[in-house]
Parts: C-alpha cells; structure tokens; sequence
C-alpha cells in the first residue's frame, strides 16, 4: 500500500455541511478501492490563484490516504467526473504526518495573534 495526500478543491457555492458530505463520499470511494482515510482536514473557503470555472473561491480538503497504487487512477477518474470538484492533487509521499498541515497550523496562529 502506498501513501497519498490527496487535495480536493470544490466549488465555491457549495456549503459547508455540503463539503464534509463530498469528503465522506470519496473516503467511502477510498474504501471501496481497498484503501483508508487516515485523516481529514476542512482548509475552509480560499481565495483561488486564478478564475476556475468562473470561481473566485473554493473550499479545500485535504485527505491522507493509504491505498494501492494501481487504485489511485480510479480515485482520479471519480474525482474529474464528480461536477463539484474544481481541481484535485494526488502526492504520493514517504509517510503520512501525524501533525497538522502547514495549512492547518497558520489559521490556528492567525486566530491566537
């Protein structure tokens, strides 16, 4: 089994109960390919780089996944064929951190100040 941080970016109309619903249908997707979700993390609503399909903003997730690597292509087709997802990123790395994301770790220290 390989390890994958993988990055879903959803449209910016969807609300928030909405999200986390997305985030559990594709940890169920992950299961049923014969992987598991060892953490979820709600970045929230972010400002995008550029226009995406005339989105300004969209809400981000970010899963950490173990799954076989001759699985991780089905995950990327279900991912282009759901209408919600802007964009999605598959990292493959090493091993999966047991901290918070960089993403995570900077609006904890953005509510403290």
């Amino acid at each position: 089994m390989a390890y994958y941080e993988s990055v879903l970016v959803f449209r910016q109309d969807l609300t928030e109960p909405q999200v986390k619903e997305k985030a559990e249908k594709f940890t169920q997707i992950i299961k049923e390919l014969g992987g598991d979700v060892k953490s979820t993390e709600f970045w929230g609503l972010r400002n995008l780089a550029y226009i995406i399909r005339k989105n300004r903003k969209a809400h981000y997730v970010m899963l950490n996944i173990e799954l076989p690597g001759s699985q991780i292509t089905e995950l990327e087709r279900r991912s282009r064929i759901d209408e919600d997802v802007i964009r999605f990123l598959n990292v493959r790395v090493e091993e999966l951190s047991k901290t918070p994301s960089i993403m995570m770790k900077k609006s904890t220290d953005e509510e403290v100040a």
